[in-house]
């Protein structure tokens, strides 16, 4: 994923010379390939990210079209008043990406784990939220946002996870994706990192499943997530998100109104990680591993 956003930026700042890219003295590696091909379209704006915030809404009122990149505790987290009040206000075209988000950066502690990113930010008016699971999604998703008018925050989480589609998928702004769709009266709604795994689980229960991808949080097609809910007996929602305001809120939101189903969320509970150590250690922590989910999915599953 993150070759597919360095060549997506590259592109982009190609294609329009008011692309600007903008970022917090993170990811420089990340960032060599555009300082190259477009040296004059680049500002590291330091240990400032809230300055960086407001320069991006100074730059998208003249004109230009700022894209601001960080870990995702920092952006959005550390600067969420700015992009609130300087950004979303008034609707500028400003994306950004939060790279890192969930227990990606496990080692720094939860200083630099980002749970509540989702929460934050599709509460903000104006603002969109798009969650890519790999680097199909991810080139799909960033187009988008660059035809987009308005703000949007886009969301990354763990990077190395493999791809979920063969080749890049046309969808619309909002639509959930199907990746296993059998007409199961069963079905498990993912984004982002947790994507592959539910993959891999649908495939490993002794009953049809059907999986869909949602890299869409904000806007979501209502349509389809009512039909989703009014076929299913019962939902399975996975996210590397606390359980309050992802995409577990989201769908559950959604069918109380108007289709009430059974619905499992499966997410990061009320807590911090209390100690440090790899990804993998961190899922496992959280229940968000493998074993666990398939566990909480099958004993789930039983009561049908």
């Amino acid at each position: 994923m993150r070759k597919t956003l360095s060549d997506s930026l590259v592109a982009l700042g190609k294609k329009d010379p008011n692309v600007i890219l903008l970022t917090g003295d993170h990811g420089y590696s990340l960032f060599d390939d555009y300082r190259i091909e477009c040296p004059d379209q680049y500002i590291n704006a330091g240990v400032a990210e809230q300055n960086m915030v407001g320069l991006a809404a100074g730059l998208a009122r003249s004109g230009f079209k700022p894209i601001v990149y960080g870990l995702s505790a920092f952006i959005p987290i550390r600067v969420l008043e700015q992009i609130k009040l300087d950004v979303a206000y008034d609707s500028l075209p400003v994306i950004f990406i939060g790279d890192g988000a969930g227990f990606v950066y496990s080692y720094l502690g939860m200083t630099h784990q980002s749970t509540e990113d989702i929460a934050c930010t599709r509460s903000v008016p104006n603002l969109s939220v798009y969650s890519p699971a790999d680097r199909f999604e991810l080139e799909q998703c960033l187009n988008i946002a660059y035809k987009d008018r308005s703000p949007v925050y886009l969301r990354l989480g763990k990077a190395d996870l493999g791809d979920l589609h063969c080749s890049l998928p046309n969808f619309n702004l909002g639509d959930l994706i199907a990746l296993r769709q059998n007409n199961s009266k069963y079905s498990l709604i993912s984004t982002g990192s947790m994507l592959s795994t539910a993959v891999k689980i649908s495939d490993e229960l002794n009953v049809d499943v059907d999986v869909w991808s949602v890299p869409f949080i904000k806007p979501i097609n209502l349509s389809m997530v009512k039909s989703i809910c009014r076929r299913s007996r019962a939902i399975i929602v996975l996210e590397e998100h606390s359980k309050f305001g992802g995409l577990g809120s989201v769908i559950a939101e959604i069918s109380s109104a108007s289709c009430p189903v059974k619905i499992l969320q499966i997410s990061v509970n009320d807590c911090f990680s209390e100690k440090c150590g790899s990804y993998d250690y961190l899922l496992k922590q959280h229940k968000l591993d493998y074993k666990s989910i398939y566990k909480n999915i099958f004993n789930f599953l039983q009561g049908f």
